[in-house]
């Protein structure tokens, strides 16, 4: 459609609407709609917001973007189907605009015409926000260490103190402005990502540099200053010596050490292992390295040789271990190892020294054999007694059973020399005591032997036990096994059995507890006492009502509307024609009792209240209701009996 009226149109416009109304009377349909007005319908901005809000009348608009926004899609279309839009000269209802650099503003022109020369442009003036400026970060975090002092944006040097043995930490900055940039040591990192430093050795100093730069290009730098200990580690990792084995066993933080070599043994292998390969040792005084094997030469049988092993830490601290190699006689009669177990894979129980002879083991009362190896400090000797070995044979085994509970047994092993002499006899004397087990293995507490138990997950170790029962329960059965049964067990001071069922009885009056101990004394006297509280309820004290009725017979409505047991007090209005009203009370508590004005009532009985006052005064209906407790509760219903008519 046109928008463009010709002068020739504009000459006839007056006779053609002359005509227009003439032919319109006599329903010429060749009609024609003019519409000089050439405009837009909609202008759109993706992403941001026109500023004033789009109007087809309004030409002039602006948009305020982020300097993160490179581009922006303009979508125009025009009010009249046909008309054509350009967008900064290229007919298109929609453009994509690149815009002009941060800080910068794009001007669009949205023309919108007829094919006639009609027209009308809308501008469009786009400004893209200038580079940010932020260079802060958010927050930074050092793993392991602690920043000092804490975090601050505005604060930039911090310091961090880490173990010696800290070879690296992990640094993560995050950043206020996601759009600014970072290095951590001239190395780009990512916002809220970990960098790994590696730290400087001990005793020394590293420095991290984080530089944020802001999308303006200034900078702020951070910097973190990591102090790493020294070390204070004079410890061994291991020790060991071959032939030989170390008694005790090697652990750090023991100093001394013996081993026992046979007679023909001339030099030994020391080899000693640092914790902290940062510190420095000697063997003898001869500086060695962690792991270095070192040679000792012994001095002659039956003399004893010392192993000096000194280890320096980085911060000067000095640990000594000392071993003490005892290189056997000729005539040796001693044993170089002997070993008293429950089994073949539980610990060694005595400390054995080849000088010492006489031991002592204590075991638990349960434990009736034990498991004994000797061996010689010479392989020609001979070994007798409770645990053998002819000459030649180094070692002897055997499974000693030992006496009773109560009483101790002497395990005794001789060793004779290959030349003779006195033999040398080492004693173990094993005490077994008698028991002093003292737990109960299970306890029930039933109505009947044959009840479910009252007790809810028995322990052994725990002691007091409560068991609650209703007021009408007059005794319980307890039943209580013994662990061991060796003990003897009493309930309430009677003598019972193990797994005896014994009854208590009678039990305290309703409301009041039953104490039941049951005492287990084992064989060495010390008793344990389970005390089990039985709480009998107390008699029922409910003199509430369920239900209350009072109607003109037991067969009509109930004139009480909402009856609530915790009311007690209510009135109910008849027409001065009634003589009588029927109350039916029901008991929420059927082992309560109830009256009725004073008269003994079933609970659901009708009761009939007659004869009731005379008209224009009340009857007062007093429903008693005594709980077995005794503590009765009273409800109140008053009758008001309508005034009678006046006789006319």
């Amino acid at each position: 459609m046109k928008h463009i009226l010709t002068a020739v149109a504009q000459a006839h416009l007056a006779t053609v609407l002359l005509a227009a109304i003439g032919f319109g009377t006599y329903g010429c349909a060749d009609t024609a709609s003019v519409n000089p007005v050439v405009e837009l319908a909609s202008l759109t901005i993706t992403p941001g917001t026109l500023q004033p809000t789009f109007t087809s009348s309004t030409t002039q608009y602006s948009v305020d973007l982020t300097s993160d926004i490179a581009s922006v899609t303009l979508s125009a279309q025009p009010a009249t189907a046909g008309d054509s839009v350009t967008i900064n000269g290229v007919t298109t209802t929609s453009r994509v605009i690149i815009l002009g650099a941060a800080g910068s503003t794009t001007s669009v022109n949205i023309v919108v015409s007829e094919s006639g020369s009609n027209s009308r442009t809308y501008t469009v003036l786009i400004t893209r926000a200038g580079p940010n400026g932020n260079n802060s970060l958010q927050s930074l975090n050092v793993s392991p260490g602690t920043l000092t002092p804490p975090f601050d944006p505005n604060t930039l040097p911090y310091t961090v103190d880490v173990a010696n043995n800290v070879g690296s930490v992990e640094v993560t900055p995050t950043l206020q402005d996601t759009n600014a940039t970072m290095t951590v040591n001239g190395q780009n990192a990512t916002s809220g990502a970990p960098v790994t430093v590696d730290l400087t050795p001990p005793g020394t100093r590293t420095t991290i540099e984080i530089i944020v730069t802001a999308q303006d290009g200034n900078q702020k730098p951070y910097l973190v200053t990591v102090s790493r200990g020294i070390s204070s580690n004079a410890n061994l990792q291991d020790l060991t010596i071959t032939p030989g084995t170390l008694n005790p066993a090697f652990n750090a933080g023991t100093a001394g050490y013996s081993v026992n070599v046979a007679s023909t043994v001339a030099s030994v292998v020391v080899t000693p292992t640092l914790q902290d390969t940062a510190a420095t040792m000697t063997v003898n005084g001869t500086p060695t390295t962690s792991g270095q094997a070192r040679s000792i030469t012994l001095l002659g049988p039956g003399l004893n040789t010392f192993i000096n092993v000194r280890v320096t830490a980085e911060n000067g601290s000095q640990n000594n271990y000392v071993v003490v190699v005892t290189r056997a006689a000729l005539g040796d009669n001693n044993l170089s190892a002997l070993t008293v177990k429950l089994n073949a894979s539980s610990p060694n129980l005595i400390s054995f020294s080849p000088n010492t002879t006489n031991y002592t083991v204590n075991v638990a009362t349960t434990v009736d054999s034990l498991d004994v190896s000797a061996t010689k400090a010479f392989p020609n000797a001979v070994m007798t007694g409770d645990v053998t070995a002819g000459a030649g044979n180094p070692t002897g085994n055997a499974t000693i059973f030992l006496n009773g509970p109560g009483t101790s047994t002497d395990i005794t092993i001789s060793v004779t020399a290959p030349n003779g002499g006195t033999p040398k006899t080492y004693t173990v004397t094993v005490n077994r005591p008698l028991s002093g087990n003292n737990n109960l293995s299970a306890l029930t507490v039933a109505l009947s032997a044959s009840d479910p138990n009252l007790i809810n997950n028995f322990d052994p170790s725990t002691l007091s036990y409560t068991v609650d029962v209703a007021s009408d329960i007059f005794s319980v059965t307890v039943i209580a096994t013994l662990q061991d049964t060796n003990a003897t067990m009493e309930v309430n001071g009677q003598g019972t059995s193990s797994g005896q069922a014994r009854e208590i009885t009678p039990l305290q009056p309703p409301g009041s507890p039953t104490a039941i101990t049951i005492r287990v004394t084992p064989p060495n006297g010390i008793f344990k006492d389970y005390i089990v509280t039985v709480n009998r309820a107390p008699l029922a004290g409910n003199n509430n009502l369920s239900a209350l009725t009072v109607a003109l017979s037991a067969s009509d409505p109930n004139l009480i509307n909402n009856f609530d047991p915790s009311t007690l007090s209510y009135t109910v209005n008849v027409d001065s024609g009634i003589f009588s009203v029927t109350v039916i009370a029901t008991l929420q508590d059927t082992n309560a009792t109830m009256e009725v004005n004073g008269q003994g009532t079933s609970s659901g009985q009708a009761r009939e209240i007659t004869p009731l006052q005379p008209p224009g005064s009340p009857t007062a209906i007093t429903i008693r209701v005594t709980p077995p407790n005794g503590i009765f509760k009273d409800y109140i219903v008053t009758v008001n009996r309508a005034p009678a008519s006046p006789v006319p």
